[in-house]
Formats: structure tokens, sequence, C-alpha cells
């Protein structure tokens, strides 16, 4: 193509060419000879600055083909005389029209097509034919093209890259939804809530929030759900399948989430960072958790003892720990009952032995998240510690630092309601308790006297008679 054609083809795309604003003489880089020379009427600023505007909405264009194009797009004007749908673009229209033809129509359906080559593709919906194989895992596909896309994958090829981050893409469908990323851009408006979307598929997820419908149903306990993803995991709880495994512990999860956000456990990866005070975390959630602590608005109120929480799912956890006298889930190994599922998982490891937390300097391993917390700050000088401002005490947990504080003012918030009895702690009041109880949970393993307090049970096996002659029998 010489370069006149050329230049000339890039100013029609551009809808500036006119025969009569410009004089064009040969090129000497092609066979024509002699020089190029272009004289425009107006400057080439006035087109990039994009001089033509819409009286639709705010947006400007390089040429009036483009308004034009936009118009369409907004107001849908192309609409089809026999269904009465509308189109953004005559081309879309026509390929529409079809439909209403009896050319190339599938005899299953009734569908009609604009190309015979359409229409066979469209019978191996119906007949499930799949000619097209991978040569790598053999899966199969209805059309060329998708076995092109599914070959990517082995390939690991991204030939659509994103010229404002250099992210790439498999597929160009997936270009174009990212780059609304960086354009803010969001053409899909909801016509209920008039909340706006970057995927046709989003807005339609988020009108069943509006419709209420829930088309995903399964078929062992009949619940339904919005998302086909939200089912397939729904699944697993049924079948007990665990597809994800840790590398490192060997711990298994139903869902990729669920195993990212362990992994950083092994790692100490915290990509959520408070703005206010820079406490960094593994969950979202936890960081907006956090947040509220930064705010002194508690708007639950627990109903028997005036207790205020910033959640109303603490307000309820507060209400069936505290006040709540069920146990309803079961230790298989020893029978003892718990009131929550996290205090029942923990108790589990005193059985199986299980020390599901490792360090990633050592070869430590530990039973409780708060023990390796401890260890990398003491082991490692790994995290912050919470230092008293009267001794210079160090503490690994905030908590432990608060009720040390109490203790250098002599404060003693926690009070026993049968003898009055003030604590530091509310662990000192639950200890103090059993005095006033006859009931004695606690009995030592060598001759079996009970007792009321576990720590009565230590003081009592220092003199008891049956461990001086156990230890005599060794």
């Amino acid at each position: 193509m010489s370069c006149m054609v050329l230049l000339s083809f890039m100013l029609c795309l551009s809808g500036s060419y006119n025969t009569k604003c410009c004089s064009v003489s040969c090129c000497t880089s092609c066979s024509g000879g002699g020089a190029l020379e272009l004289r425009m009427k107006n400057d080439w600023n006035d087109v990039r600055d994009k001089p033509h505007t819409s009286t639709v909405y705010d947006k400007r264009f390089l040429s009036k083909r483009n308004l034009s194009v936009s118009v369409h797009i907004q107001q849908k004007s192309y609409s089809c005389p026999h269904c009465e749908k509308c189109y953004d673009t005559c081309k879309s229209l026509t390929k529409h029209m079809y439909i209403h033809s009896n050319k190339h129509k599938c005899s299953e359906c009734g569908k009609c097509f604009h190309f015979n080559a359409y229409l066979t593709r469209h019978r191996r919906t119906h007949s499930g034919e799949k000619p097209f194989e991978c040569s790598v895992c053999g899966k199969r596909f209805a059309h060329s093209g998708h076995l092109t896309v599914h070959g990517r994958i082995h390939s690991r090829a991204k030939p659509y890259k994103c010229s404002e981050c250099g992210k790439c893409f498999r597929l160009s469908s997936h270009l174009t939804v990212h780059r609304r990323i960086h354009s803010g851009e969001k053409p899909f408006e909801c016509s209920v809530c008039s909340k706006q979307f970057t995927t046709a598929g989003d807005l339609t997820v988020h009108g069943r929030v509006h419709s209420g419908e829930k088309p995903y149903k399964c078929c062992k306990c009949g619940k339904c759900f919005r998302l086909s993803s939200h089912l397939t995991v729904h699944r697993r709880i049924h079948s007990g399948e665990k597809p994800f495994e840790c590398s490192v512990c060997g711990k298994r999860f139903s869902q990729a989430g669920n195993l990212r956000t362990h992994s950083r456990i092994h790692t100490g990866e915290k990509p959520y960072k408070c703005d206010l005070c820079q406490k960094a975390f593994t969950e979202s959630r936890s960081l907006t958790t956090h947040m509220s602590f930064h705010s002194a608005v508690k708007p639950h109120e627990c109903s028997l003892c005036n207790k205020r929480f910033r959640f109303s799912g603490a307000l309820y956890a507060h209400k069936r720990q505290v006040h709540g006298n069920t146990r309803p889930y079961y230790c298989p190994y020893c029978g003892k009952l718990f009131k929550t599922a996290s205090n029942l998982k923990r108790h589990s490891y005193v059985h199986t032995g299980a020390k599901p937390y490792s360090c990633r300097h050592c070869s430590e391993c530990f039973r409780w998240q708060k023990t390796l917390k401890s260890h990398l700050l003491k082991s490692h000088n790994e995290g912050t510690w919470f230092t008293c401002h009267i001794c210079q005490k160090k503490f690994s947990y905030k908590a432990k630092l608060k009720d040390h504080i109490l203790r250098h003012e002599g404060v003693k918030p926690y009070v026993c309601d049968e003898c009055q009895k003030c604590f530091y702690t509310s662990a000192e009041l639950r200890q103090h308790q059993p005095v006033h109880s006859d009931v004695r949970k606690f009995c030592c393993g060598f001759c079996g006297k009970d007792f009321k307090r576990p720590h009565d049970v230590k003081k009592h096996v220092r003199r008891c008679p049956d461990v001086v002659g156990f230890e005599d029998m060794l």
C-alpha cells in the first residue's frame, strides 16, 4: 500500500478526510517518487481535541460518525419491525432480522442464521457433537475457537495486554472488562436502583437482589442460591469434599479463598492495613471489625446485663455464651459439652494432638495461634510488644497489658455476686465462684477425691498418699 493511500485511509478513520482540504503528492519512500506534502485547512490538534460533543450525554468524539454511532447506542434507535426489539447499531439489527427469516433454519428449534456455517455450528448444541479435541488433556469442544482459547491454559499464552498496567489476558473480552478498571466506565445500569456495573453479567446477578430470584437449587436440601458458584461450594458441605490442600501443614479446605487466607498463617503476610493505627490483618473482615474499635459507637445492647456491642453477631454470641445454658457441641472423645463450635474445635486438639500452627523460621509447631504469636515475639523478635508505661514490663497481648495496668491502679472491676469480693480479671472471678457451690467437678486420678477447683487438685496431688505409693513402686 502506498503512503498516499495509507494516509487517506487513516484520515478516513478519524472522520476528517476531505479531498478539498488537502493537496497530496507522491512519497519518496515508495515507487511513485516525489515528496509527500499535506496542507490541512484545520489543524490536527483540533481533531485530536475531539471537537464533536454529544447532546445526549457529556462525551466528546473525534468524528461525526463516531458521535452518530454513540447517539444510537444510547437511544437504541434501530428497532425490529417484527418483535419491536431495539438495537444500538444497524449491523446488530440486520443480524437479528435473520431470526425472522426462513434462511438457514434449524429443524430442532426453528432458529435462523445468516450463514450455513453458523447453522452447522449451532446444530452441535442439539447433537452434543464435539469434534475438536485438545491434544494435551483430551478435552473436547464444539467450536474450534473454544479449543484455541482452551489451548492457552496449557501454553500459558496471554496475547491480550493492557496498555495501562501491562496485565495480560487469554481473552480479548477479559481485557475489555479490565480496561474499565482504569477508565472507571460502568456502562450497565440497574433500572431499579440505578447502581452501575462494569459487566452485563454483574448486572444480571444484581437484578436477582431485587427480584429475589435464586435459580440454583441444591438437590440434597433444597436450598437455593443466586450464583452457580455458591451452589458448587454449598454441595461440598454434603459431600465433605475439600479439594484445596495447604502445602505446608496439609490442612484441607472447601474453598480456594479459605486456603489463601490460611496460607498467610505460614507466610506471615498481612495485606490489610489500618490507616489510623497501621495495624495489619490477614483478612479484610478482620480489618472491618478492627475499624469499628476506632469508633465509640456500640448500638447493640444486651437486655439482660445492659452490656453494649458494636456488632449484632457479638451480642448474639454474648447471650449464648454468658447467659445461655445450652451446650450443643459434643466432644466425641470424652463426652464434654461446649457452648460454641470454636471451643469444641480447640478442645479436640487435646485428644488428636494436632498442632496446625507452624513457625516459618524454625520447625516448631503449636496447638494455639496465640502460642505461635508469643513464640515469634520471644524467639524471633517478630511482631509488636505491648509495654507497660509504669514498669516497662512487656506483654505479647494487649489484653494482658490491660489486666496488668489494672493491678497498678488497684482497680478490681469483677465482683462476686455471693460475697462481693472483687477481682482484677474475669478468670480470677471464675476460679473463685466454685467456692460458693457444692458441685465438685474435678477429682484426683490417684485416690479419687473430689474438688471444686482444678488448682485444688494440683495442691492435693503434691501430698496425696497414693501418689507417694505409686512413686515407690516405680
